[in-house]
């Protein structure tokens, strides 16, 4: 086949896992990747690349524009380009037909207006809440005694969140982040001296992320993934963007039923045409652009968040396992004739290694710090071998990591790298993702140990099984 240049705006292992995708593809593709930092992965596979360190709609429109002849079309990773209006801009500028929403249906610059549109449309799945805005308050006084109100009214079990993206961090929970008034109000306060405060229902279940693609017409849904958001193990400390997740072999997850599945899939497809009514742009919703976290509680399904984009660790699970070509995924997406995207009946489990002080939890391990070891450089020769032997079961996807100009890997601030297993079964694919992980050394990197573990997975199953008795 003739070259198929492809565009990317990269950040992130989940960047590197679309690479990836694209590599196997069996077109001739030659990718063309606007990045955050020198990921090394990208680095070796690109045919061209560029540092763009704030990920610029404009800078990267710049140097995309000067290749357009050489591009079909582009994906955008990270959400912050997306709510940017990047594929408005480069789409306008370029004539580079680009893989994601446009600027009108990025969905998670506002969890308030995600809460607006969920009542207008599937109110059986969206928890009661309440906007605390401070210009509706003439003093602090009025809000607080507003907030306590509300309060009694959830029986003080509320979620506390920024209106605004806080990229899997920012949000408080009662019982596990704060058990008193004074100490919920000073997470409240930290959020509310510059934004919205979203102070809703605190529900009871299991998580899960239902991702779809979109081409505009229709949506097909994606097999379920279970994210790991709490830093610690046993879901302890706070949340982070995603410590790790994994999927099962089939469509659900293990304390799922398939009913649970299926009306996951109702409450997706009400949205999607809900967005869609009404609107100018007949593809605006492009990509992988709907993705919708749900907690399964004992009246069903509710939806805690909505996103534009794949999820980050979530997507990862996806890409690695599926079927088709995804350079022929994309290019029915954007021509609106998107068919059913198939994926290998395997499992994925994915474990990310963090620097010491990502999220600010180096408190936590100060033997490690004290080492010298932050910010020395990280070793990935020996997980890349691995890697190779398992024939592309177990899959190194660099994130934050950056190739200085001494030719070695350092970690910057977030996730640094995402140790991917793929099998049979969650076991075997859990097992697969620690060997990578235990195989990277140096920059005092750590992890959660209980991704997928069996003790985690059968204490969701028994917690549904008490939920629905």
């Amino acid at each position: 086949m003739e070259n198929t240049g492809i565009l990317v705006v990269s950040y992130g292992s989940r960047a590197a896992s679309i690479v990836d995708a694209f590599l196997r593809s069996n077109y001739n593709v030659k990718l063309y990747i606007a990045d955050k930092q020198r990921n090394p992965f990208n680095l070796e596979k690109a045919e061209e690349h560029v540092v763009i360190p704030d990920l610029s709609v404009d800078k990267i429109c710049k140097w995309a524009k000067t290749r357009a002849d050489k591009i079909s079309f582009g994906v955008v990773c990270p959400e912050g380009p997306i709510i940017a209006g990047i594929r408005d801009v480069l789409e306008k500028e370029t004539g580079i037909p680009m893989v994601c929403p446009t600027k009108e249906f990025a969905l998670e610059e506002s969890k308030v207006a995600q809460r607006e549109i969920m009542a207008k449309c599937v109110p059986e799945a969206n928890p009661r809440y309440k906007v605390f805005r401070k210009a509706e308050y003439k003093s602090e006084e009025e809000m607080k005694k507003d907030l306590k109100e509300w309060l009694s009214e959830l029986n003080n079990q509320a979620v506390v969140k920024p209106d605004r993206p806080g990229y899997g961090k920012g949000v408080g929970v009662w019982g596990d982040h704060f058990n008193t008034f004074e100490e919920l109000y000073r997470h409240y306060m930290t959020i509310y001296e510059k934004d919205s405060v979203l102070v809703e229902e605190k529900v009871d279940g299991e998580e899960s992320s239902y991702q779809c693609f979109c081409d505009g017409v229709s949506l097909a849904g994606l097999p379920d993934v279970r994210d790991y958001k709490r830093a610690f193990d046993d879901d302890a400390g706070p949340n982070t963007g995603g410590m790790g997740s994994y999927k099962d072999a089939c469509d659900h997850l293990p304390f799922m039923s398939a009913q649970d599945r299926e009306k996951e899939g109702e409450i997706a497809n009400k949205l999607f045409k809900y967005l869609k009514s009404g609107k100018k742009e007949e593809d605006g919703l492009r990509g992988p652009a709907l993705y919708l976290a749900y907690m399964h509680t004992k009246e069903g399904p509710k939806v805690l968040e909505i996103n534009s984009r794949g999820g980050d660790p979530e997507f990862i699970n996806i890409m690695t396992t599926l079927k088709d070509d995804y350079v022929d995924v994309c290019f029915d997406m954007i021509d609106g004739c998107m068919r059913r995207i198939r994926v290998e009946k395997k499992a994925s489990v994915l474990t990310y290694k963090v620097p010491s002080t990502y999220g600010g939890f180096a408190s936590q391990f100060p033997e490690k710090v004290k080492t010298g070891e932050v910010g020395g450089p990280i070793d990935l020769s020996k997980a890349y071998k691995l890697s190779r032997e398992y024939n592309g079961n177990l899959k190194i996807y660099p994130g934050s990591l950056n190739l200085g100009e001494d030719n070695k890997n350092y970690a910057l601030g977030s996730r640094t790298v995402a140790c991917v297993g793929i099998a049979d079964n969650i076991e075997e694919a859990r097992e697969l993702s620690l060997k990578g992980v235990n195989a990277i050394s140096g920059g005092s990197l750590w992890c959660r140990n209980d991704v997928a573990s069996a003790q985690h997975i059968g204490k969701s199953v028994e917690h549904m099984k008490r939920l629905r008795s």
